[in-house]
């Protein structure tokens, strides 16, 4: 727990959560560094505070805060009572908002050497990230209570490398061709009426294939929409491949099976969706 703490850089490193619940609250104009995975943070009455969380098994919980940048990945994100957030998200689930003004997204960008490991053990995928899709459960006529950030939103900036000598140790990049979580652009204004839907099934090196798939798409131009991770039964994915599904009865008669899909943008393909078998 952190708890009662005023202009301090504070954090945990890597192992010395494990897993286990973490509490955080009553702090004022402090940075905040979780290198671990946990089961459940809370945040509660904090302002003006830097706070990374690394991987939350379940749900990570803001209640009356004001003024922090946070960058976190999670089960299930929601804030109530707060204003003014600024929340780089990886979530599993759709984010929610409760009673709050003023809060800003954008997607997860971060990188170190642990953090890959902390997403499995917190049971978390990369690629399911629903970052942009807010659910605002007490909505103002006539207003927005939350936005997107924009989207050349530099997370530096807001979330800052930690510079103590404990904490440096973790080796710290926020740099976006290094982030584990790939960087989407969700929601926003669409660039092109053109997409495509790139497949891959489940194999020993489907979850690299699949970054060095979307780097090398996005290095030529495409914009990356959204990844999914899923499992699929032969009905599933009878009902999502339509007409194209007998190509892969293979990998449909052996039962439940799972594969990434990658959404792009793009401006050259003429047509509307492809689907690709790697």
């Amino acid at each position: 727990m952190f708890s009662g703490l005023k202009d301090e850089t504070v954090g945990r490193l890597p192992g010395t959560i494990a897993g286990q619940q973490f509490l955080i609250q009553d702090c004022e104009n402090c940075n905040i560094y979780i290198f671990d995975h946990s089961a459940t943070i809370t945040i509660d009455d904090c302002t003006n505070c830097i706070i990374f969380l690394g991987p939350v098994k379940g749900s990570v919980f803001f209640r009356n805060c004001r003024d922090c940048k946070c960058t976190l990945a999670c089960q299930q994100f929601r804030v109530r009572d707060c204003r003014k957030l600024e929340v780089f998200l990886c979530c599993a689930t759709q984010p929610i908002i409760e009673s709050s003004s003023n809060i800003k997204f954008g997607c997860f960008q971060w990188y170190y050497p642990e953090l890959a490991f902390q997403f499995k053990d917190a049971g978390l995928s990369i690629f399911n990230n629903t970052w942009s899709n807010i659910h605002d459960f007490t909505p103002v006529s006539g207003e927005l209570n939350w936005s997107l950030l924009p989207e050349d939103a530099v997370v530096q900036d807001y979330v800052p490398v930690p510079t103590t000598e404990e904490l440096k140790a973790v080796r710290v990049s926020t740099e976006a061709n290094r982030s584990i979580v790939p960087i989407s652009r969700g929601h926003r204004q669409k660039s092109s009426d053109e997409s495509c839907l790139v497949v891959l099934f489940a194999g020993d090196y489907t979850i690299a294939n699949a970054r060095k798939l979307i780097d090398k798409m996005v290095g030529k131009g495409f914009f990356l929409v959204q990844t999914k991770e899923v499992s699929m039964k032969a009905e599933d994915a009878e009902r999502v491949f339509r007409e194209k599904a007998p190509d892969f009865l293979p990998l449909l008669n052996k039962g439940t099976f799972w594969m990434i899909g990658i959404l792009l943008w793009l401006f050259s393909l003429h047509a509307d969706l492809i689907y690709f078998c790697l």
